[in-house]
């Protein structure tokens, strides 16, 4: 049995209007509401087949039927239009984004609150985190005058960004000798087991630096503490899964907000991994606390390399066009904005 044109513009609307109404749907309510141009026996057989595919459903209390996770991937997949953000909608994130660019770090805690609001979905934004790990390579990127981003790319991939004073004399030859210096002399080594003799090299190689290396290694010290680990996982928008039908069991409920106050699951479903914008619905998620849910993510980079991830998880039944359009736009707009040196 195939996917015909047919069965296409039927799973297509019932996806569509279950999104709207969280309300199954029958074959007389298609044939009324969208202008197929075939008859109710001809929409119920079709919908037969569609879930002997496996698309559609039937929930226990209805005879209607609603999408399965199979039918929401076709969707995403093949069926859904590329929904563009409005002007307004790409004003604000721009605007919010630029706005508290001074501090890295509040720029993505800030993300999270926003994309739960344009969503009204609940977010999950991945930013640097500390993990036990030796000193990999060391990237200076351009931020404004005086001051630059220093990324770290420690051993087993984690990488870590922080703003770091230099002063306006320095030139971007220096930090190119600085951080080719470090990569030479520290590759595999924690801090804890870097010894005088490679600290007095580094610091003779680059007397003319030794406030940069000083605050290059204060900085390093902190990133390379193996003594805790601190997971930033931002959350925003929570109750927002309390304004969701499928979610009035409490008890369903209760199990998501404990999931939420750990920060290990949360980062997988981000999969901060994976390139380009990643879809993940109900049972795609390895979790069982959230095969009900789909999760949206995408990472965001500075120069090319990757720094965090940003996602909005919610029901099966989300718009998935509207929150894809949100979540690669605010990728985008978070990649362009931390890469941009001001001026």
């Amino acid at each position: 049995m195939q996917m015909d044109e047919r069965k296409r513009k039927i799973l297509r609307a019932i996806v569509q209007d279950y999104i709207a109404t969280a309300e199954p749907i029958g074959s007389r309510t298609i044939a009324r509401k969208f202008d197929l141009g075939v008859s109710p026996a001809t929409i119920r057989n079709e919908m037969a087949d569609l879930e002997d595919l496996g698309y559609i459903e039937q929930p226990h209390t209805s005879a209607g039927r609603i999408p399965s996770d199979a039918g929401y991937r076709y969707f995403v997949d093949c069926l859904m239009d590329p929904q563009v953000l409005n002007d307004e909608e790409k004003e604000i994130i721009e605007r919010e984004s630029t706005k508290r660019i001074q501090q890295i770090q509040e720029v993505i805690s800030h993300t999270s609150k926003l994309l739960s609001e344009l969503t009204n979905l609940t977010s999950i934004v991945l930013g640097p985190h500390k993990a036990k790990s030796a000193f990999g390579k060391m990237h200076f990127l351009p931020y404004q005058p005086g001051q630059v981003i220093m990324v770290i790319v420690k051993e087993n991939g984690v990488v870590e960004n922080h703003i770091v004073d230099v002063g306006e004399n320095i030139t971007a030859e220096e930090l190119q000798k600085v951080a080719g210096v470090f990569n030479q002399k520290m590759r595999g080594y924690s801090l804890d087991h870097v010894k005088r003799s490679l600290l007095h090299e580094i610091y003779s190689e680059l007397s003319r630096q030794r406030h940069l290396i000083d605050n290059t290694l204060d900085m390093l010290s902190t990133i390379l503490d193996d003594s805790e680990e601190e997971d930033r996982v931002y959350l925003g928008g929570t109750l927002n899964i309390l304004n969701q039908p499928e979610f009035k069991d409490l008890s369903k409920v209760k199990t998501l907000f404990k999931v939420f106050e750990e920060n290990e699951p949360l980062k997988k479903l981000l999969h901060p991994n994976q390139e380009g914008l990643n879809v993940t619905i109900g049972g795609e998620n390895t979790l069982k606390e959230f095969q009900d849910c789909s999760v949206i993510s995408a990472n965001y980079k500075v120069n090319g390399i990757t720094i965090g991830a940003v996602g909005v998880l919610g029901p099966t039944r989300m718009d998935y066009a509207k929150a894809i359009a949100i979540v690669d736009f605010m990728t985008r707009s978070l990649t362009e904005v931390l890469t941009r040196r001001r001026r």
